[in-house]
């Protein structure tokens, strides 16, 4: 799924207009237009918020929308960017994992740790 798709499934669930998010947004309704076609990337940090809030969307759905905005500019989501920025044995921990080339299986188990820690 892209990020216009996201968007535009977001929106229509909860039966807002385009011209309404649009509005909501403080942006032109052909933006929000071009975005949902796949015409534009995805907008700033500051407008990504401001849609998460008025679609009401959960952590995990926040979550997808950051990630398909970055996708669909080539880069990584501005909150992971600056939790690695901030955070020097993060970068550690992901070079290191680069170098070991982990996988899907490896990072399950230890997403599934850090699940338990947090209990």
């Amino acid at each position: 799924m892209t990020f216009g798709e996201f968007v535009k499934e977001k929106r229509r669930s909860l039966n807002i207009t385009l011209r309404a998010f649009a509005d909501e947004l403080k942006i032109a309704p052909s933006y929000v237009s071009d975005i949902e076609k796949g015409k534009r990337n995805a907008p700033t940090q500051d407008i990504l918020e401001a849609m998460a809030h008025v679609l009401k969307l959960n952590d995990e759905d926040k979550n997808t929308l950051f990630d398909l905005a970055a996708n669909s500019k080539n880069e990584i989501a501005k909150d992971i960017t600056e939790y690695v920025s901030d955070n020097q044995k993060v970068r550690v921990a992901l070079r290191r994992a680069k170098e070991l080339n982990l996988g899907d299986e490896e990072w399950l188990q230890i997403i599934e740790k850090m699940m338990k820690g947090s209990k």
